[in-house]
């Protein structure tokens, strides 16, 4: 498992990669779907902080495989099978989400997160006996990660009070090994193949959010045959998704990641600002659910609380986009002035009779200025 050229001309997504994308989507749709359900019962402070953790688990061990998989990947049997026990495990994770929110209850998020990481951790090893000129970057991922697969498992004996400060320190201790293994040396990491591997799980979510929404908006639509505030938010659902895509792919990131990204300082931020870009783009489509059954059922949750559920993710997705991808190739104070400008606008838009279509606009308008600034 020697380390793989990051110059390679022509470097692309492997089937296996998008088969492990593929399953990944059952874990990031038991995420929106048990947010959606959160939303509705009226908990919406319990429900978000349960989904950021468990979309954390699913963002991070996708995130720690792709990075990987770019700079070693020998595509043999012994590597394809533990690939598919990844798998097996996001599978595992995905099942145990009803249960995390529901309940609490992480103990079976954790033995699917642990079957997960615990592979990965295997293949590091595996790394540091192929490449020497990398071992020691290789050894520090390995025991980096297994140790923290200790301390999940060791979070399940806790009492209940500890739960949660326990649950930070881990999140903190896992942020922390792949800046201290790479400040031993740099993975030969592929700047093209990492971006099209975001992008494409950019895809996923937008499309699990296109998803969700279509399914909660066609059954609001059979309850009430149509209402002005349900065409409003069908077509501001689908201009957000479109222009949210449009932002996202406005400027190419691999001309970012082949040049100043490959100083930690910056490749850093931009990998994990990925965070907040795929699980608001997942909660976009769960807030879209929510406000349709407010519209149609009349929920407890006042017309600005269910309009928040629209906008605030909304809102994270234009601030993160702008922030990662888009704000290194601005020059001028204007535009470093438009994004979050038209985040206010977003936010604001929580009070307005039509809160998705609202913020659909001032996303394309966003889009918009950010095509025509590029052009």
């Amino acid at each position: 498992m020697a380390g793989r050229d990051s110059g390679e001309p022509h470097r692309t997504s492997t089937p296996l990669e998008l088969f492990f994308d593929l399953c990944f989507v059952v874990a990031v749709a038991q995420a929106s779907g048990s947010l959606h359900a959160a939303l509705e019962t009226g908990d919406p402070v319990t429900g978000v902080l349960r989904f950021a953790l468990v979309f954390f688990t699913i963002w991070w061990a996708w995130m720690n495989f792709t990075w990987f998989a770019s700079a070693y990947d020998p595509d043999d049997v012994p590597y394809r099978l533990s690939v598919l026990l990844q798998i097996t495990g996001s599978l595992v994770l995905a099942a145990g989400v009803d249960r995390a929110f529901e309940a609490g209850d992480l103990t079976v998020i954790t033995v699917g997160y642990v079957v997960l990481r615990t592979a990965l951790a295997a293949l590091w090893l595996r790394a540091a006996l192929a490449d020497p000129v990398r071992r020691r970057t290789a050894v520090r991922f390995a025991s980096g990660v297994a140790l923290c697969q200790l301390g999940w498992v060791g979070l399940l004996l806790v009492p209940t009070s500890l739960m949660l400060p326990g649950i930070v320190v881990m999140i903190l201790a896992e942020l922390s090994v792949p800046v201290w293994a790479q400040s031993a040396g740099m993975t030969p990491w592929h700047p093209g193949h990492i971006a099209e591997r975001y992008g494409l799980f950019t895809l996923i979510v937008l499309g699990e959010s296109v998803a969700a929404a279509t399914v909660a908006v066609r059954g609001a639509f059979n309850r009430h045959h149509g209402t002005g505030p349900l065409w409003a938010l069908a077509a501001g659902g689908l201009l957000m998704a479109f222009a949210m895509w449009w932002l996202y792919f406005a400027r190419p990131a691999h001309a970012l990641l082949a040049t100043t990204h490959q100083d930690h300082r910056r490749r850093f931020p931009w990998a994990y600002g990925h965070y907040l870009v795929f699980a608001s783009a997942t909660a976009e489509g769960a807030g879209l659910a929510s406000y349709a059954d407010h519209v149609t059922r009349h929920t407890t949750a006042t017309s600005a609380a269910a309009g928040a559920a629209i906008t605030v993710p909304a809102a994270v997705f234009l601030l993160t986009v702008w922030a990662v991808q888009l704000r290194p190739h601005q020059k001028s104070p204007a535009e470093r002035l438009l994004f979050p400008v038209a985040a206010v606008g977003v936010l604001a838009a929580s009070w307005t009779a039509a809160p998705a279509l609202v913020s659909g606009l001032l996303l394309a308008a966003a889009a918009v200025v950010a095509g025509a600034r590029h052009r």
